[in-house]
């Protein structure tokens, strides 16, 4: 009768069982520190931003969208839109990998002033601010196209649903430029206005020939 030797079939197959084992132990493992790692991520506001025209619409607009942590400022952009060509698409979003944000309800409104010409603010509306755990997405863009005709559009943030989560804005004029003409309802720049659950921030845009543009900036936070 022959006898078992070292290295046989049934002690390669022992062999291969350990190793399958620890690989599927690690993988484990791996995973579950991704899963760990999704439940603590913070909360992301995206601001999609970009041109249709004759430059008109300054700041990261490539690439067109980006994403930052709650407690950070966004990037600042500038809309300086009047008789050239074209002008800038604009929409924004919320990525909420840890559900954190549960609850919450955000929207930004385009429209335009009482008395104003409509045609500036194209696309205009609520829109509801998609907050998605999976992955990251916009709301429709509004268009700003602002210039030589009368009136003004209005970009109005509300927030409901949660009342430890605001939403700061920051909105102000360049250095020298008419600024309180083209851009209503301004701060200085370095301070902002707060979008609470029943209290919305309106802003309002009148960029045309005259010198100057407007800048937005935005910080999703908690209120403590």
């Amino acid at each position: 009768m022959r006898k078992l030797k070292l290295g046989s079939r049934s002690a390669r197959s022992a062999s291969a069982l350990a190793v399958g084992i620890l690989m599927v132990t690690g993988l484990s493992a791996t995973s579950a520190s991704a899963s760990s790692s999704s439940a603590n991520a913070s909360p992301e506001l995206g601001v999609r931003f970009y041109p249709d025209g004759d430059g008109q619409c300054d700041g990261p607009t490539n690439p067109p969208e980006r994403w930052f942590s709650a407690s950070d400022w966004s990037t600042p952009i500038r809309l300086d839109t009047d008789n050239r060509a074209g002008g800038c698409q604009l929409s924004f979003g919320l990525y909420d990998p840890s559900n954190s944000l549960a609850g919450l309800s955000a929207t930004y409104t385009w429209e335009a002033e009482p008395g104003s010409d409509d045609t500036q603010c194209e696309n205009g509306g609520p829109k509801t601010i998609p907050i998605n755990s999976s992955f990251r997405t916009f709301a429709d863009p509004i268009r700003v196209d602002t210039d030589g005709r009368a009136g003004w559009c209005n970009l109005t943030f509300a927030l409901s649903g949660r009342s430890d989560i605001i939403l700061e804005v920051q909105w102000y004029g360049d250095d020298g430029g008419d600024a309180k003409g083209q851009c209503k309802n301004t701060r200085p720049k370095n301070t902002w206005q707060t979008v609470s659950d029943g209290h919305p921030v309106k802003v309002g845009d009148d960029t045309d020939g005259r010198a100057g543009g407007c800048y937005l900036s935005l910080r999703l936070n908690r209120q403590f």
